[in-house]
Protein backbone atom coordinates (compact mmCIF):
# COMPACT_ATOMS: atom_id res chain seq x y z
CA UNK A 1 0.00 0.00 0.00
CA UNK A 2 1.42 3.36 -0.98
CA UNK A 3 0.41 6.64 0.51
CA UNK A 4 0.97 10.09 -0.81
CA UNK A 5 1.73 12.91 1.54
CA UNK A 6 0.23 16.16 0.44
CA UNK A 7 1.75 19.43 1.54
CA UNK A 8 -0.80 21.63 3.27
CA UNK A 9 -1.48 24.75 1.26
CA UNK A 10 -3.55 27.85 0.87
CA UNK A 11 -5.04 28.60 -2.54
CA UNK A 12 -5.77 31.65 -4.66
CA UNK A 13 -7.83 31.31 -7.82
CA UNK A 14 -6.95 34.59 -9.48
CA UNK A 15 -9.94 34.67 -11.85
CA UNK A 16 -12.48 33.91 -9.12
CA UNK A 17 -10.97 35.86 -6.23
CA UNK A 18 -9.64 38.88 -8.11
CA UNK A 19 -10.63 39.35 -11.76
CA UNK A 20 -11.15 37.47 -15.01
CA UNK A 21 -9.59 40.51 -16.71
CA UNK A 22 -6.30 41.36 -14.97
CA UNK A 23 -5.24 44.90 -15.73
CA UNK A 24 -2.07 47.01 -15.90
CA UNK A 25 0.89 47.40 -13.55
CA UNK A 26 -0.32 50.12 -11.17
CA UNK A 27 -3.66 51.20 -9.74
CA UNK A 28 -3.37 54.66 -11.34
CA UNK A 29 -3.15 53.01 -14.78
CA UNK A 30 -6.51 51.27 -14.61
CA UNK A 31 -8.66 48.70 -12.82
CA UNK A 32 -7.55 45.25 -11.64
CA UNK A 33 -3.87 46.15 -11.55
CA UNK A 34 -0.99 43.98 -10.41
CA UNK A 35 -0.42 46.47 -7.60
CA UNK A 36 -4.04 46.06 -6.40
CA UNK A 37 -3.79 42.25 -6.59
CA UNK A 38 -0.57 42.37 -4.56
CA UNK A 39 -2.02 44.62 -1.86
CA UNK A 40 -5.51 43.17 -1.60
CA UNK A 41 -4.94 39.43 -2.12
CA UNK A 42 -1.41 38.19 -2.78
CA UNK A 43 0.55 39.77 0.08
CA UNK A 44 -2.07 39.02 2.78
CA UNK A 45 -2.32 35.41 1.55
CA UNK A 46 1.49 35.12 1.45
CA UNK A 47 1.74 36.44 5.01
CA UNK A 48 -0.92 33.96 6.16
CA UNK A 49 0.81 31.06 4.39
CA UNK A 50 4.11 31.96 6.07
CA UNK A 51 2.42 32.25 9.46
CA UNK A 52 0.78 28.85 9.02
CA UNK A 53 3.87 27.24 7.48
CA UNK A 54 2.09 26.15 4.30
CA UNK A 55 2.53 26.61 0.55
CA UNK A 56 0.54 29.24 -1.35
CA UNK A 57 -0.93 27.72 -4.51
CA UNK A 58 -1.93 30.18 -7.23
CA UNK A 59 -4.28 29.10 -10.03
CA UNK A 60 -3.74 31.38 -13.03
CA UNK A 61 -6.40 29.79 -15.28
CA UNK A 62 -9.74 31.33 -16.15
CA UNK A 63 -8.66 34.84 -17.10
CA UNK A 64 -8.58 36.56 -20.46
CA UNK A 65 -4.80 36.71 -20.24
CA UNK A 66 -2.12 38.64 -18.41
CA UNK A 67 -0.04 41.66 -19.27
CA UNK A 68 3.59 41.10 -18.37
CA UNK A 69 3.40 44.34 -16.39
CA UNK A 70 0.64 42.87 -14.19
CA UNK A 71 2.66 39.73 -13.45
CA UNK A 72 5.89 41.60 -12.77
CA UNK A 73 4.15 44.14 -10.58
CA UNK A 74 2.41 41.52 -8.44
CA UNK A 75 5.01 38.77 -8.17
CA UNK A 76 8.16 40.83 -8.69
CA UNK A 77 7.01 43.26 -6.01
CA UNK A 78 6.29 40.40 -3.62
CA UNK A 79 9.86 39.20 -4.17
CA UNK A 80 11.22 42.72 -3.62
CA UNK A 81 9.46 42.76 -0.24
CA UNK A 82 10.36 39.27 1.01
CA UNK A 83 13.29 38.22 -1.17
CA UNK A 84 13.24 36.04 -4.28
CA UNK A 85 14.36 32.82 -2.57
CA UNK A 86 11.69 32.99 0.13
CA UNK A 87 8.95 33.72 -2.41
CA UNK A 88 10.02 30.96 -4.81
CA UNK A 89 10.02 28.43 -1.96
CA UNK A 90 6.54 29.42 -0.76
CA UNK A 91 4.60 29.80 -4.04
CA UNK A 92 3.29 27.10 -6.36
CA UNK A 93 1.52 27.83 -9.62
CA UNK A 94 -0.99 26.20 -11.95
CA UNK A 95 -1.61 27.34 -15.51
CA UNK A 96 -3.03 24.67 -17.79
CA UNK A 97 -4.21 27.31 -20.27
CA UNK A 98 -0.88 29.15 -20.60
CA UNK A 99 1.85 27.00 -18.96
CA UNK A 100 4.64 29.35 -20.07
CA UNK A 101 3.33 31.93 -17.58
CA UNK A 102 4.77 29.92 -14.70
CA UNK A 103 8.31 30.25 -16.05
CA UNK A 104 7.76 33.96 -16.77
CA UNK A 105 6.59 34.60 -13.21
CA UNK A 106 9.53 32.67 -11.77
CA UNK A 107 11.88 34.85 -13.82
CA UNK A 108 10.22 38.04 -12.52
CA UNK A 109 10.60 36.71 -8.98
CA UNK A 110 14.21 35.60 -9.47
CA UNK A 111 15.26 38.89 -11.03
CA UNK A 112 13.63 41.02 -8.33
CA UNK A 113 15.97 42.65 -5.84
CA UNK A 114 14.86 42.63 -2.22
CA UNK A 115 14.50 46.02 -0.55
Amino acid sequence: MTSTIQTPMMKINLAKEFSEIPGPRQKNEGPNSGEEFLERILQPAYDAAVAEGVQLFIDLDGTEGYATSFLESAFGSLARIYGPDAVLKRLEFKSDEEPYLIDEIKIYISEASAK
